[in-house]
């Protein structure tokens, strides 16, 4: 006998959606194509363009792209000197963030005691 709920009849034993069902994705990168993005990726690198695509994978093209360079005394700190990239394209599996470049600012951080820095 089938179930008269498609949703229960199409899963597995978890619960897990089998076939045509597909969890829609909470990213609002759409807002963002076509103005400036900051990304930054799994190892640290911190890069800046203009977002011009993405996918579901969150595979992202971004043009006139510049990433930040690292400090070469200190590799966990990234300065202000750039150089440029142009188009690239970031696969998703690297991104970690993803943030409007605009009407950002870095503030310092709370929990480091005074002479930390």
């Amino acid at each position: 006998m089938k179930s008269a709920n498609p949703t229960q009849a199409n899963t597995k034993k978890g619960g897990a959606p089998v076939g045509g069902f597909r969890k829609e994705s909470n990213l609002e990168l759409a807002k963002l194509v076509d103005s400036k993005v900051r990304v930054k990726c799994l190892g640290g690198r911190e890069l800046v363009g203009t977002l011009r695509g993405y996918d579901d994978l969150v595979n992202l093209v971004v043009d006139d792209c510049d990433e930040f360079l690292r400090d070469e005394n200190d590799l966990t700190r990234i300065t202000n000197q750039k150089r440029n990239l142009g188009l690239v394209v970031i696969r998703g599996t690297q991104v970690s963030l993803v943030s409007p470049n605009d009407g950002t600012e870095e503030i310092s951080n709370p929990f480091v005691a005074e002479g930390d820095d």
